[in-house]
């Protein structure tokens, strides 16, 4: 009986899903909806290509609410794009956008890519996955999406977010 209330204890400190698309599309955004909009702190975003206009709606929401919305895009994704959701959302109260550039290769005299797809929502729940804030990948491509409530992992990911946004250019 002690193992059992020890087990169940232990699992239910850790929530999480993990959604496969694009079968379970719809599931993933929902879940990605929701955590946004129950959102009281701060939202950390780090996401190579960002052109879904719903995300950046309830970014938008919550913002209003006084959440605090930072995002690092990819530079050269986001710079130019004129479907990128980042040049309309960094006008608003409460939301800071940044781009970055990956690191410089010496060799072959190119930059690399900002590719992460990460979410640090108040310090307690990451989203990370292959899966772009995009329609094709909420939509069309093979893509996972990875929900998980766990402070020491978000807190790591916070301290790669903090580095990174050290080397992030305001957008």
């Amino acid at each position: 009986m002690r193992f059992l209330i020890i087990l169940f204890l232990g699992l239910s400190l850790y929530a999480q899903s993990l959604y496969l698309l694009p079968f379970e599309a719809k599931a993933a955004k929902t879940e990605l909806l929701q955590k946004i909009d129950h959102a009281n702190h701060e939202i950390a975003v780090a996401i190579y290509s960002f052109t879904h206009k719903t995300i950046a709606k309830h970014l938008k929401n919550a913002a209003k609410r006084g959440v605090h919305v930072l995002i690092i895009a990819d530079e050269e994704q986001n710079r130019n794009n004129p479907y990128s959701q980042i040049g309309c959302l960094q006008k608003y109260k409460n939301i800071e956008v940044f781009t970055l550039k990956g690191r410089y290769n010496k060799k072959r005299e190119y930059y690399g890519k900002m590719h992460m797809k990460l979410a640090i929502i108040d310090n307690k729940w990451l989203i990370f996955g292959s899966a772009n804030w995009s329609y094709s990948a909420f939509g069309k491509n093979y893509e996972t999406l990875y929900f998980v409530k766990d402070y020491a992992m978000a807190k790591k990911a916070k301290k790669m977010f903090a580095r990174m946004l050290r080397k992030a250019k305001p957008y």
